[in-house]
């Protein structure tokens, strides 16, 4: 199938098992908005999960935070999200397309472009190095900066309606309202997050003394973030509200190139542990004119989406900055003593310094995205009577998969919804996700197993009542074999571990 076609089958099968729903799709849909049904929550959540083991539960090094997502608003002045954390703004004057002008088509300045207005075609100069998006224009407005974080308002008192009093009757320009308009609202402004990390930052002391961390080491977060992007695009890839996984991860200056080679190895590495296809993920440097102004050096995950490699995950050296900025605007010293260092300036034992940080920046969704991608696939086989049928199913890691495995009586009658729903009793209070499931034939219910990814079946038929016996299928391969009712809890556990 061409690449096009492979994200069109994926949305489509997305909505139509339960993965991702258009938010509030009753009233016409929200842009940019969506909800996780049942199988997209559990695939989700298991993504996460799998992360948090990874950086947290198999590390010494690492520990977990859970920060508040609306922060004191100097947390933005301070790490530059008020003045910088903005996108070039531009509205098309041919078609009324308003886009960012980084991501636009790059063209050679002066040249000559073709480009349709109202449905003529024409050719103009072009003024500018890009053109419209939507229809090639370079009839093109001025740039403005557009800052992505969302405003809201804190407190017992409403803003806007002292706002209201204070422009009542006033014969104003533009520019004096909006002058009169952020000296009222501010007292009030905050903003929801637009990434994580800050909170690892401001937290970095009480984290540190509250265990007696010694550098090197790690903050984990997971959580919402908000970003008010002019482009949203590709289903659930860029989105305004989100899920990451970050960690920030504290060295000596002077080892952060080490310790971002270390870091860009496991990232890698993470990602194609639980891919088919290990070879669609691959590391790209950024190049100097493309850095954070905060950063140093920095890698992207990449993965090979259907409309070409794009990011995934940033790996980034962040230097000393943050913690410098933030203890700048706070007044708190957020430097580290080692009792044990010896400090190069003087010689003797005992060093007081400002960490490097090493941060690896992932998004939750969007990682659910590239597995779905990585997971869909389509076999060409026949049915029962020899024509030709297509399976669709999703190969998820079984330790990603929603369900782990699927009990199915054969038939509704004769024992086998009670001998089924025992065995599920089992599954689920040791802790491992099961679906009871006798909706439809059994071919069909192997079919929508296969679309949600469930790795394992295990048919209960009349052998089951006569020698303890059930029907292990594989998802992958369909293939069968009998096995021992008491051993199938077992069964499971122990693919689940080859698995992972």
């Amino acid at each position: 199938m061409s690449d096009p076609d492979l994200m069109q089958k994926v949305i489509s099968l997305a909505k139509r098992r339960g993965f991702v729903f258009q938010s509030s799709e009753i009233y016409g849909g929200l842009k940019s908005c969506y909800d996780y049904g049942p199988m997209g929550a559990e695939l989700k959540r298991n993504i996460m999960a799998e992360w948090w083991r990874s950086m947290v539960y198999e590390r010494e090094d690492i520990v977990g935070l859970d920060a508040s997502i609306i922060m004191h608003p100097k947390v933005w002045q301070a790490s530059g999200h008020v003045a910088n954390f903005s996108d070039p703004l531009v509205d098309c004057l041919a078609c009324r397309v308003r886009f960012r002008a980084d991501k636009a088509p790059k063209v050679e300045k002066g040249s000559e472009v073709a480009y349709k207005k109202e449905g003529k075609a024409l050719r103009a100069t072009a003024n500018r190095s890009y053109v419209c998006p939507a229809c090639g224009s370079p009839e093109l407005s001025e740039e403005r900066r557009f800052n992505l974080m969302f405003r809201t308002f804190l407190g017992p008192v409403d803003p806007v309606g002292a706002l209201a009093d204070k422009l009542a009757g006033r014969s104003l320009s533009a520019q004096e309202i909006r002058e009169i308009a952020e000296g009222e609202l501010a007292p009030a402004t905050v903003y929801l997050r637009p990434e994580t990390a800050q909170a690892m930052f401001v937290q970095f002391e009480n984290v540190q003394q509250s265990l007696s961390l010694k550098v090197p080491f790690g903050i984990a977060q997971q959580g919402r973030s908000f970003r008010n992007e002019v482009t949203v695009e590709h289903f659930i890839f860029r989105s305004c509200e989100f899920e990451q996984m970050e960690m920030e991860f504290f060295v000596k200056p002077g080892t952060q190139k080490e310790w971002l080679a270390y870091w860009t190895e496991q990232r890698l590495g993470w990602y194609r542990r639980f891919s088919n296809r290990p070879e669609d993920f691959r590391l790209r440097q950024h190049a100097k004119d493309e850095l954070a102004h905060y950063a140093e050096d920095c890698y992207d995950v990449e993965y090979r989406y259907p409309w070409g490699y794009d990011e995934l995950e940033g790996i980034a050296s962040r230097t000393d900055y943050d913690l410098k900025q933030h203890a700048k605007f706070s007044g708190k010293d957020l430097s580290y003593f080692d009792p044990a260092e010896t400090d190069p300036a003087t010689g003797k034992v005992g060093r007081r310094y400002v960490p490097y940080v090493i941060e690896p920046a992932a998004g939750a969704t969007r990682a659910l995205l590239v597995y779905l991608l990585d997971a869909y696939c389509e076999e060409q086989g026949q049915d029962a009577k020899g024509e030709a049928k297509t399976r669709v199913l999703l190969k998820l890691h079984p330790r990603l998969a929603p369900i782990k495995v699927a009990v199915l009586p054969l038939v509704r009658k004769d024992g086998m919804p009670e001998a089924a729903r025992a065995i599920v009793s089992e599954f689920l209070k040791s802790g491992v996700k099961a679906k009871y499931d006798d909706n439809t034939a059994i071919g069909k219910r192997y079919a929508r197993h296969d679309e949600v990814g469930t790795p394992w079946c295990l048919t209960v038929d009349g052998q089951t009542l006569q020698d303890g016996t059930v029907t292990l299928r594989d998802r992958d391969t369909t293939a069968q074999r009998r096995i021992k009712v008491a051993e199938a809890r077992q069964t499971i556990q122990d693919l689940l571990n080859r698995a992972g």
